[in-house]
């Protein structure tokens, strides 16, 4: 399989044959209820996006039950998603949040990386690194509205966004806990990390696999304000409008400065990094270590 190079691919090359999107209505739109003139909301199976084009935001749901996996449909949808409104200059600021309050994202989808084909992981990192590219370079206003647990992968699409916040829930945590799993966490993921709370900081969560409750992700910078669950949402919207102040060409300018290098990192490396995946998940060790957590969740739900 020929490795995908190019940052800026249209998100439905990701559509092949391999990625069924069963059910999925990417174009379905319907009147938003309680939306002003002209809202709509379109999404598809797995994402939600209520818009307000009058205030040039949009909320995107996260609605992947029964945890918000990053599967390889999810992130597909999510791509597809982000490019509509990033292609509609009607809307300057996205809200990234969960439809489903108690679980923002619990991660990458163990199942498409465990038991599976060569081929398929391959597939499978390459939508991972597309979804982060997209948000990390992302033009608009990105706040994640965080109304649940955030670990991993969660954590990451939390991490490429330029606010977050976060429910004072002593239950949700935020954090990349990847060696708890027996996986390591790619050097984008530890960039990103590092970037946002330092490198000693980064260094201590990322070997322990920390999690981090609200006070701690407040205190460690991980996240940008901790408020009471009810107020995440009002919150969000209050935050994306300081952000939405600033003329657009001097904040994506800045944007783009301060993250060039980051991003160059992965797509200079973007080929390697499939193949280091792939490599990695393939040992023999490494499945056994997910298959074993597997059923320990499995054990956990019965």
């Amino acid at each position: 399989m020929a490795l995908v190079a190019s940052v800026r691919v249209p998100a439905r090359v990701l559509l092949r044959a391999g990625a069924r999107l069963p059910g999925a209505a990417l174009e379905r739109t319907e009147r938003a209820a309680g939306g002003g003139d002209g809202a709509r909301r379109f999404g598809s199976q797995r994402v939600l996006v209520e818009p307000d084009a009058g205030a040039g935001v949009a909320v995107m749901k996260f609605k992947n039950p029964p945890v918000n996996s990053l599967s390889l449909e999810f992130l597909t949808e999510l791509v597809i998603s982000l490019e509509k409104l990033e292609n509609d200059k009607s809307f300057r600021g996205v809200i990234l949040t969960s439809d489903r309050p108690g679980v923002f994202s619990a991660g990458l989808d163990l199942t498409e990386m465990c038991g599976r084909s060569p081929t398929h992981y391959a597939e499978y990192w390459k939508a991972v690194q597309e979804l982060w590219l997209r948000l990390y370079q992302s033009n608009l206003v990105l706040v994640s509205a965080i109304n649940g647990a955030c670990p991993a992968g969660g954590c990451l699409v939390a991490l490429t966004c330029d606010y977050r916040i976060l429910a004072d829930n002593p239950r949700y945590c935020v954090g990349l806990n990847e060696t708890q799993l027996g996986i390591i966490a790619p050097f984008w993921f530890k960039d990103t990390l590092e970037n946002t709370i330092g490198h000693r900081a980064a260094e201590r969560a990322l070997q322990l696999g920390l999690l981090f409750p609200p006070a701690e992700a407040l205190q460690v910078g991980i996240v940008d304000q901790v408020v009471p669950e009810e107020q995440v949402q009002s919150t969000a919207l209050s935050a994306i409008a300081q952000w939405m102040a600033i003329p657009d060409h001097a904040r994506q300018l800045t944007k783009a400065m301060m993250r060039k290098a980051t991003a160059s990192r992965l797509i200079t490396q973007r080929d390697a990094d499939v193949q280091n995946f792939v490599s990695f998940i393939s040992k023999d060790s490494i499945q056994k270590s997910l298959q074993m957590y597997l059923e320990r969740l499995k054990e956990k739900k019965g």
